[in-house]
C-alpha cells in the first residue's frame, strides 16, 4: 500500500500507478478554447510525435477514450472500403482488431500464431505474395494477453518491401520500447496515454503519417472516430472538434515531462527492464513459472502459468494481495490458466520486492508451498 496516499499499487497493464505530480496536474480547471489549453495540447502533440522521430513525416491526432477507441479509429480512418488486411494475430489483441474489421465490414485476413510464438516475418512475407488484394498489414508490438513482444521491424520491412502499408497497436509498448519512423516505415500507431507513458486514463492517440492521412477523408465509418476530420480541426483551430478531456491532458503533459526528466524512452525501459527482471527471477524462485522465454519477453507485463496446487486459487490469491496493497491481473490466455503481474507505472525496485514479500505471506496463509528453484 502506498503510504503516502493508501492507494494501492497496480501491476497491471493500465490504468496503472502514477505519481502524486501526474495526479495533482488534474486539480486545476481548464477551459478547452483558452489559448492555454490549445498550447498546452500543442506541447503533448509535438512530444508524443518526438518519441518516436517522427518530426519530419509524422502527426499525433489525439482522441477522447481507451486505447481500443484510438486503434478502431486507426484501421477505420486508414483501410479503406477497398482495401483488405492481413492481421497478425496472437493474442486477445490481435482477435480484438479482427473483431473491428467486422464491425466496420473491412476486408481481411489472419495470420495467428499460439500466444507465446511471435508471427514469423519470412511468413508474412509469403502471405503479401500469395495475396496480391492484401494492402495493408496489422501488428500488435506487444501482445498484453502474454506480454510477448513482436518483431515490428522485421514486419516492417518485409510489409515495406512488398509495397503494402503497416498499421500498429502500440498499446503496451509506446514510450517503453523504442521505434524509429525514419527506420520502421508505418502509416499509423495507436497507442495511449495510461500505459507505458504514465499518464491517466482518458486519451488515445494515433501517429499518423502526414501525407498519408491527407489522402483518408472519408474513409472512417464514424465522426467521432474520424482521424482525419480530427486533425485537420486541430490544424485549422488547434482544437479537439468535441469536448476534450482537458484534465486528462494536463495529467498527460505532466506524465511526459517526468518521462522526459527520467531519459525518454531508454530511461524508461532501463526501469521496467529492472522491474520485470526483479518479478520474474524472484517468481520463479517461488516456484511460478513464466510463459514466455526471456528472449520473447517484454518488460511490461508478465504471465505466470496457474500452478497446479489444488490449495492455490487465484481469487483467493488475488484478494490477499490487493488486501497488503498490490493489484494483479487476471489471465487472458485461451489455452493455458495463467495470471499476469504488470511491471509498468509509476513503480521501481521497492514496490516489485514489496510485491513479491507479499506473494510470500499470501502463500503462507494459503497454505501453497511450491518446489521452489533458483533464481
Amino acid at each position: 500500500m502506498n503510504s503516502a496516499n493508501r492507494d494501492p499499487y497496480l501491476l497491471t497493464p493500465g490504468p496503472l500507478t502514477t505519481s502524486a505530480e501526474t495526479k495533482a496536474a488534474m486539480l486545476r480547471d481548464w477551459g478547452s478554447r483558452d489559448a492555454a489549453f490549445i498550447a498546452m495540447n500543442r506541447r503533448v502533440l509535438d512530444r508524443l510525435v518526438e518519441l518516436a522521430d517522427g518530426q519530419s513525416s509524422h502527426v499525433a491526432v489525439p482522441l477522447q477514450g481507451s486505447g481500443t477507441f484510438a486503434v478502431e479509429a486507426m484501421v477505420a480512418t486508414f483501410l479503406p472500403d477497398d482495401g483488405k488486411a492481413l492481421i497478425l494475430i496472437n493474442g486477445a489483441y490481435g482477435h480484438r482488431i479482427a473483431t473491428i474489421c467486422d464491425y466496420l465490414g473491412r476486408a481481411y485476413s489472419t495470420y495467428e500464431t499460439d500466444e507465446d510464438v511471435p508471427p514469423n516475418p519470412t511468413i508474412v512475407a509469403a502471405r503479401l505474395a500469395d495475396d496480391p488484394a492484401i494492402t495493408h498489414v496489422i501488428v500488435v508490438q506487444c501482445e498484453t494477453t502474454s506480454g510477448i513482444l513482436n518483431p515490428i521491424e522485421d514486419i516492417a520491412a518485409v510489409t515495406a518491401a512488398a509495397g503494402r502499408r503497416l498499421l500498429i497497436d502500440a498499446m503496451s509498448a509506446f514510450g517503453a520500447l523504442p521505434i524509429d519512423a525514419r527506420e520502421t516505415p508505418f502509416d499509423a500507431l495507436a497507442a495511449s496515454a495510461n500505459k507505458c507513458l504514465e499518464g491517466v486514463p482518458g486519451i488515445g492517440f494515433v501517429l499518423c503519417r502526414a501525407d498519408v492521412l491527407s489522402e483518408c477523408a472519408g474513409n472512417s465509418h464514424s465522426l467521432s472516430l474520424d482521424l482525419a476530420d480530427q486533425w485537420a480541426a486541430l490544424e485549422k483551430t488547434g482544437q479537439w472538434r468535441f469536448t476534450p478531456p482537458t484534465h486528462v491532458v494536463a495529467a498527460f503533459e505532466q506524465a511526459l515531462l517526468e518521462h522526459e526528466a527520467e531519459g525518454g524512452v531508454a530511461g524508461r525501459y532501463a526501469r521496467y527492464r529492472e522491474n520485470c527482471d526483479i518479478l520474474v527471477s524472484g517468481m520463479r524462485a517461488r516456484g511460478f513459472t513464466p510463459l514466455l522465454d526471456d528472449t520473447l519477453q517484454a518488460p511490461t507485463i508478465v504471465t505466470f502459468r496457474m500452478p497446479e496446487d489444488r490449495k492455490f486459487v487465484f481469487t483467493e490469491f488475488y484478494d490477499k494481495l490487493q488486501d497488503k496493497g498490490y493489484v494483479i491481473y487476471p489471465g487472458k490466455l485461451t489455452k493455458v490458466d495463467s495470471f499476469r503481474i504488470g511491471c509498468i507505472g509509476h513503480l521501481g525496485a521497492l514496490e516489485m520486492n514489496g510485491a513479491l514479500k507479499a506473494v510470500d505471506q499470501t502463500l503462507v496463509e494459503m497454505g501453497v508451498q511450491f518446489e521452489k528453484v533458483a533464481s
